[in-house]
């Protein structure tokens, strides 16, 4: 790309403000804002439970933001925004600069309804604000809120430009940097761009020009500045402090923001050229597209406000050669709003090894419906593997220009897929001393086949076949394996078959006199004899057709083992079989011990019952003495009640005997145990009340 030195400032303002992605050959792509970054604004910028974003800086750079990426926002909250900025315009007389710069410019954003009266009384607070100091902070929020409103559509202008331009002008150093005020002793970066931005509006608000003369030395202030920048490895450039200073220390996101907003401020509105490197102008649109999601609501802003490039993009990088696929485009916004008018051309391609294919250029065609840019990929006389394809963009109306940049050539990688042409395969036995050929067979790869061969340790197994590309030229796949399969022992035997410059071959069971290999080679089939499958694999990516096919068997008679061969490995075991149903148990258990007569058990059981007939007895011939029991209503309740629960209880025990376990029994027990001491307590209260009435009496 040629150098930005030669452009007018509105072209300058362009590359930095709608900087072209086409950073370098086979950079990575670059895709649109998607709703992720939405998503991350309308998180980091959260409303209060009161409906504000916090002070009025922070309300404007929410609003802005959700400006730029479309969000929609609860017209609540818009009107609580507006209703905040329009009490601090109202109160101008007692307000910063600082509040109204702020104020002014979420008025502007949302279009807030703002009496003209209150505009002109914000204007004269600002014009004294100017007049009275010489902190460029103060300047600058002064002559940007007056900017503010004058393109709200009211009449502001600045009546001594000249005078606040170079007052703004002596706190230039001669870096490129500037300082906050004259009593500052160190200069700052960020400060530089403010203090642009602060230029540029005093020339928009100057009621004659500004002398030439001064805007050709911040020109020159400008380029000096770009000298200071400070990059990565690679190509990414940003703009940093020179002296850290934690009080007002920015970091690189806010600093290199604050520059290109300022640059490019003052590009539109100076006339001339501003002579930037390219490379210094890509570098820091690669730095705020490879910030990604944002971290915090001021890198946000400063990524969205300061930077909206057109992407240039595939929506799919695999094309077939089968299925003739067109090579589509779409250039879009990085917000993935819609381009303007424009042009896409292909003017080189490049091999995987960077050897150019051709580069003849050719214009792709626009759809307008699906709003892709296309081109059918069959005269490119490209084959399968992989490719770089390099894009140039130009606009089609002049006017735009001014608006959009496309930053020179941009490179997309793209992987060609095929169908592969397999011919002359054939496979055979020959004889390892004569290399005479026993058989040979022609076999098709592209079905499976069933060939029945034999050979011994002394003969060779030959497979041979040629692979091609669709535009005739020999192809070389990334895996091509012969697979050997004891039919007994199940032991399989890989060989990676060998691709020369126009067929593959292998030749297999080969034994050569020498006792070294012939031994190797034996143990290699651990002395197996018998029936071997044969399996082709041959795969590749760009390999649309690629296969596993079975060619049949060999039937091999190899040597006797010997005492100490090295006997097959053990075959792995299916992890999934210890699932599987287990063996039936099958038990007897210990015959049951011999029992006594039922009849002689529920003697037993009877003599066990005598105690209680014979207590039973006893009391019919004693008698019952009730003599004690109360005769009050309340007392005889309570003293019934407790009799009551002493046979509930006795009751549980035999149903515990019978039935009940003793979780069970115990949680009855526990609520019978309660009742019992407190109806006991009461009947034996009275009892005793009663015998303590009588001793008494």
């Amino acid at each position: 790309m040629a150098a930005a030195g030669g452009l007018p400032a509105s072209a300058t303002l362009l590359l930095l403000v709608i900087a072209a992605v086409a950073v370098a050959p086979l950079a990575s792509a670059v895709r649109p804002v998607s709703d992720a970054h939405r998503s991350a604004a309308a998180e980091l910028f959260a409303a209060s439970p009161d409906g504000s974003f916090g002070d009025l800086e922070t309300t404007y750079e929410a609003v802005r933001t959700f400006q730029i990426l479309g969000v929609e926002k609860d017209k609540g909250l818009i009107g609580k925004a507006c209703k905040f900025a329009a009490e601090k315009l109202a109160s101008s007389s007692s307000s910063p600069a600082k509040d109204l710069f702020h104020a002014a410019r979420i008025s502007g954003v949302l279009k807030c309804s703002v009496d003209s009266g209150v505009y002109d009384d914000v204007a004269t607070r600002l014009k004294a604000v100017i007049k009275d100091t010489n902190s460029l902070l103060e300047l600058y929020y002064s002559v940007g809120g007056l900017l503010s409103i004058k393109e709200q559509g009211h009449n502001v202008v600045l009546p001594d430009a000249d005078n606040t331009f170079h007052a703004i002008k002596a706190l230039s150093q001669s870096d490129g940097r500037w300082r906050y005020d004259t009593n500052s002793a160190e200069s700052s970066t960020f400060a530089a761009g403010i203090a642009l931005e602060a230029l540029s509006a005093v020339i928009s608000l100057a009621d004659s020009e500004v002398d030439s003369s001064m805007i050709a030395v911040v020109k020159n202030d400008i380029v000096k500045l770009f000298d200071t920048i400070k990059s990565y490895d690679d190509g990414t450039f940003y703009f940093d402090e020179k002296h850290v200073d934690a009080a007002e220390y920015k970091g690189p996101i806010t600093t290199s923001a604050s520059v290109v907003r300022g640059v490019t401020s003052f590009a539109a509105v100076a006339s001339g050229k501003l002579n930037i490197p390219g490379e210094k102008i890509l570098g820091l649109a690669k730095f705020f597209l490879g910030i990604g999601l944002p971290g915090s609501a001021k890198d946000c802003f400063n990524q969205i406000e300061v930077f909206v490039p057109l992407v240039l993009s595939l929506p799919s990088k695999v094309f077939s050669l089968t299925s003739k696929d067109q090579l589509k485009v779409e250039v879009t916004t990085v917000f993935g709003s819609a381009a303007p008018p424009l042009r896409v051309n292909l003017v080189q391609v490049l091999g995987s090894d960077s050897k150019v294919i051709t580069t003849e250029t050719k214009e792709l065609q626009f759809d307008l419906d699906n709003n892709v840019h296309y081109l059918d990929i069959a005269p490119l006389k490209i084959d399968v593997g992989k490719y770089s394809l390099v894009f140039e963009i130009s606009l089609q109306e002049q006017e735009h220009e001014t608006i959009y940049a496309t930053g020179g050539t941009n490179t997309e990688a793209i992987f060609v897929t095929g169908l592969i042409k397999v011919d002359k395969a054939e496979i055979g036995i020959s004889d390892n001393d004569a290399g005479t050929v026993e058989s040979v067979q022609k076999i098709d790869l592209q079905k499976d086949t069933s060939v029945s061969l034999s050979a011994n340790h002394l003969q060779k197994l030959r497979l041979s076949f040629q692979l091609s590309t669709p535009l005739g030229k020999t192809f070389k796949p990334h895996q091509v394996f012969l697979k050997l399969k004891h039919d007994e022992s199940k032991v399989e035997h890989l060989f990676v078959v060998p691709g020369s410059a126009r067929q593959f071959k292998i030749v297999l069971v080969e034994y050569p006199i020498p006792q070294l290999d012939f031994l190797g080679l034996v143990e290699k089939f651990y002395y197996l004899s018998g029936r071997y499958d044969l399996e082709l694999a041959v795969g590749d990516a760009a390999m649309e057709n690629s296969f596993l096919r079975a060619l049949g068997h060999i039937e091999l008679d190899l040597p006797e083992a010997p005492e100490k061969a090295p006997k097959p490995p053990a075959q792995a075991v299916d992890p999934f079989s210890k699932f599987g149903p287990k063996k039936e148990i099958s038990h007897i258990f210990r015959s049951p011990e011999k029992r006594p007569p039922k009849e002689l058990s529920f003697a037993f059981t009877g003599l066990t019952l005598l105690p209680i007939v014979g207590f039973l007895i006893g009391l019919m011939r004693l008698g019952v003495n009730l003599k004690n029991f109360p005769s009050l209503p309340a007392p005889a309740a309570f003293a019934s009640l407790f009799h009551a629960g002493i046979g509930a209880v006795l009751l549980l025990y035999v149903l515990f005997w019978i039935k009940l376990d003793l979780f069970t029994t115990l949680k009855y027990l526990s609520f019978l145990g309660v009742f019992l001491v407190f109806v006991g307590h009461r009947a034996l209260s009275y009892l005793s009340s009663t015998s303590a009435k009588q001793k008494t009496a």
